[in-house]
């Protein structure tokens, strides 16, 4: 499977920018797909996950309230819909999908076994 991320670009604090994260497989399914950024000179961190059945969402705290997660079965995509957007956001973003069932809620890197290749946010002030 291949996960083709895209959608990052320049955008002023405050603004909205909208990820998208598509499977090549048209058999493409998955536990859950999430997202993760990676700020310059930091580890990759946990931004997002949607349960690929739509169960549930999971935001982590710095994002919440701003950013919505999304996906389309039918589609084999899965969406990143970031507002209010602050400099501190600017990072390369990574959609995951977990294909491996895990006792987790899906909020760890080591749960998800596909990557795509990440796509860049800039927030400028």
């Amino acid at each position: 499977v291949q996960l083709q991320a895209c959608g990052g670009g320049l955008v002023q604090a405050g603004g909205s920018l909208k990820l998208s994260c598509v499977a090549s497989d048209r058999t493409f399914s998955a536990y859950a797909v999430g997202w993760f950024r990676q700020a310059q000179g930091k580890e990759r961190e946990f931004v997002a996950r949607i349960r690929w059945d739509g169960r549930g969402t999971y935001y982590a705290d710095p994002v919440k309230g701003r950013f919505t997660i999304s996906r389309d079965y039918a589609k084999k995509a899965a969406y990143l819909q970031m507002s209010s957007l602050k400099p501190e956001d600017t990072a390369v973003y990574f959609c995951a999908a977990a294909t491996k069932y895990s006792t987790g809620s899906y909020r760890l890197q080591v749960e998800y076994d596909y990557w795509g290749q990440g796509t860049l946010v800039t927030v400028s002030s």
